[in-house]
């Protein structure tokens, strides 16, 4: 046994058998500093909702459809299906002088608001439509002023965020397509954490013109399928919540506090002995 030993041992042999009130009152201490301690337990939990929280109920739509969002950067390109030039500064002249098409490709952003600013038409609202309803929507209106136009639309900047159960730790996942389902995302991710509770998952739905949504998902058993294929619309937190480590946490945080306690002791007893 080393002499740190050795003395590390008289120490506690003399705090707690030769000195029973400071024993009684170093416990006290003891029990004090575990009970601040434990209101850092955790502490890395976020979306924290209470038992009796009501979640949000997944509907049809929730599950097919990917919606434009305000702040999205759309992709707008615009066609005829007879091939004509559609606009001015969307067509050239090739090398033979003959007309071509040429592939539009202007980046347009959704406004706060859902507008959107397009030429000829104006300002038209494509925020809460799918994909498809705003091509077909935007075909009718150019129909006043081209033959049988063909839009195509593509969401350019699309992101959700997941967190992936390993306490704080998250990742900013691109939305590659319009399809992108839960499961994907998550993989993409990295898949659910070793600490991840998997039948505990918070998707946070965030909306510029009405509160936001909170869906409790469950992936932890073959049923959880049906929330596996849900589409994960632009700006979505995938929340994967930890599963508590009591034991460690509580160790990590009183280390300092028997610290404290045994330099306390040692001091005493240096103390003492001179006394």
């Amino acid at each position: 046994m080393t002499t740190y030993q050795e003395e590390y041992t008289c120490e506690l042999l003399f705090l707690f058998n030769t000195k029973p009130i400071f024993m009684k009152y170093g416990l006290y201490f003891i029990l004090f500093c575990l009970l601040l301690s434990s209101c850092t337990i955790n502490k890395n939990v976020m979306f924290k909702t209470d038992q009796d929280y009501e979640f949000d109920t997944l509907s049809d739509t929730t599950t097919t459809n990917f919606l434009i969002s305000p702040n999205d950067e759309i992709l707008f390109r615009l066609f005829s299906n007879e091939g004509a030039r559609l606009i001015e500064m969307t067509a050239g002249v090739d090398q033979q002088g003959q007309n071509r098409a040429i592939l539009p490709s202007f980046t347009y952003t959704v406004q706060p608001d859902g507008l959107i600013e397009l030429p000829e038409v104006g300002m038209v609202k494509l925020a809460g439509m799918n994909i498809q309803e705003a091509q077909i929507y935007l075909e009718s209106l150019y129909s006043e002023y081209y033959k049988r136009p063909y839009a195509i639309i593509e969401i350019i900047n699309n992101r959700a965020i997941v967190f992936n159960g390993n306490g704080g730790n998250a990742v900013v996942v691109p939305l590659q397509n319009q399809n992108m389902t839960l499961i994907e995302v998550v993989a993409m991710a990295g898949g659910v954490a070793e600490r991840g509770n998997a039948s505990k998952i918070k998707l946070i739905r965030r909306y510029d013109d009405r509160p936001y949504e909170v869906f409790l998902l469950d992936l932890s058993t073959i049923e959880g399928i049906k929330y596996a294929n849900m589409i994960v619309q632009a700006n979505d937190v995938i929340y994967v919540e930890p599963v508590p480590e009591i034991a460690r946490e509580i160790l990590r945080d009183i280390t300092p506090v028997v610290s404290i306690v045994s330099s306390l002791a040692l001091i005493f007893a240096i103390f003492r002995s001179n006394l």
